[in-house]
């Protein structure tokens, strides 16, 4: 395959160049265009911008056990549509992804399908209880890339340090969910104004903070990597900006919605805009921003959390926490991030790709000779609406309908096979 006329995306910036693909990896980049062969499939790129194909480290796929919001396959066809080339998921299924023969079981699952790469995250406890630790040699040879109690913290500190030792025993991190559930107490919103208008019971910022703060403490103690996921909080960004500051092996990520929403959008009681973290104050949307900008968030994850639409029609404290995010996390980061001047492109790349394939220990990330034919194929010019109905994803639960963003995902270039290419009328 060769991709020709594409503006490429490297760690240096963008550039006018050819894509030569063989054997699954990148061949060959070359400004000077040359004759092609009668047996390579060609796309002609012009007018079209190539990344490296995009990485989301943060991804609930819901197999096995809750299928009726999502699966495998319909996750993976809403992640290629979104340009994701590689996504990680988390261990809250059921059963739990806690052993090596549920995360086997999704390896397998993910291989029979066949498009995009997909790697288990394993639980740090069995079966999520914060009890005792999982088997985590048994899930390392099973293909697990990170452990993690995505949707609570551990609340036993000594247990937290002896996961953090154990994991980077296995050349692991933990991603760690930060909450401390008796300030948080059940709460759908963040505490503040909103919530007060609402009537809707808020979490102080101090749930998500006291725990980024333990993780970080934890760290500097041992000398281990974490990572934070999700961070919501001004007072979390700066907490993560100075330990790296000290050089604590801290990385961090956060999501579309925290840099471009607000708990403002709850005041119409759409469940779609409830989410764990929830979306806080504008002082809190800036600073994510401005940690993004000067590297204090090292990446951008979708959290993709998929839900059957009866999980979300019904009262605003009853409905299920999440968005569904695989198909429109791209275009909402460019719009909002680079379209406005943020981010360069090459910054994006490295937030969505070229991050989470070195936290995580992951091939690719990177164009460059050599390295895996992940691509993902964009039109940045392109304007669209977003449509939930129309997502793959089983998922149609998303706060952005009917919101106008840049960036329209034209191929995704998995291993140098095309896995998807829009459809046209």
């Amino acid at each position: 395959m060769i991709l020709q006329n594409a503006e490429i995306v490297t760690r240096d910036g963008v550039k006018l160049a050819d894509v030569t693909v063989e054997n699954g990896r990148i061949a060959k980049i070359s400004s000077c265009p040359r004759a092609t062969k009668r047996d390579e499939l060609v796309l002609d790129c012009r007018g079209l911008t190539v990344f490296p194909g995009l990485i989301d480290m943060h991804v609930h796929l819901r197999e096995p056990g809750f299928e009726r919001k999502e699966d495998i396959a319909s996750g993976s066809r809403a992640a290629v549509k979104g340009g994701f080339t590689q996504i990680c998921c988390m261990p809250n299924t059921d059963p739990v992804i806690d052993n090596k023969v549920v995360a086997s079981y999704i390896t397998a699952r993910a291989k029979e399908v066949g498009l995009c790469k997909i790697h288990p995250i394993g639980a740090i406890t069995k079966g999520q209880r914060g009890e005792e630790l999982a088997a985590i040699g048994g899930m390392k040879a099973a293909g697990v890339v990170a452990l993690s109690e995505d949707g609570k913290s551990v609340q036993n500190s000594k247990l937290m340090a002896n996961a953090m030792l154990y994991a980077s025993d296995f050349g692991l991190k933990c991603l760690c969910h930060c909450e401390d559930p008796a300030l948080s107490d059940g709460a759908s919103v963040n505490e503040g104004y909103y919530s007060t208008l609402t009537g809707l019971k808020g979490s102080l910022r101090a749930a998500e903070d006291v725990m980024i703060a333990r993780e970080l403490l934890l760290a500097e103690s041992l000398d281990l990597p974490v990572h934070i996921c999700h961070v919501s909080t001004y007072s979390g960004v700066q907490l993560i900006r100075e330990a790296k500051a000290r050089g604590v092996k801290v990385t961090a990520e956060t999501c579309p919605h925290y840099f471009i929403l607000t708990d403002e959008a709850i005041k119409n009681f759409d469940t779609n805009t409830k989410v764990n973290p929830p979306l806080r104050a504008e002082k809190d949307r800036l600073a994510v921003i401005e940690g993004l900008k000067d590297g204090t968030i090292d990446c951008i994850v979708t959290d993709h959390a998929p839900h059957h639409a009866d999980d979300k029609n019904v009262e605003y404290a009853l409905a299920a926490f999440g968005i569904s995010g695989l198909e429109t996390s791209f275009a909402l980061s460019y719009t909002a991030l680079v379209k406005t001047g943020l981010l360069t492109p090459a910054q994006l790349a490295e937030k969505m790709s070229g991050a989470p394939a070195k936290i995580l220990g992951l091939e690719g990330g990177e164009l460059k000779v050599g390295a895996p034919a992940d691509l993902t194929v964009v039109d940045l010019n392109e304007k669209w609406t977003v449509e939930p109905n129309k997502f793959v994803s089983k998922g149609k639960n998303s706060p952005f309908g009917g919101r106008e963003v840049y960036g329209k995902v034209k191929y995704t270039v998995v291993d140098g096979t095309i896995k998807y290419e829009e459809q046209t009328a």
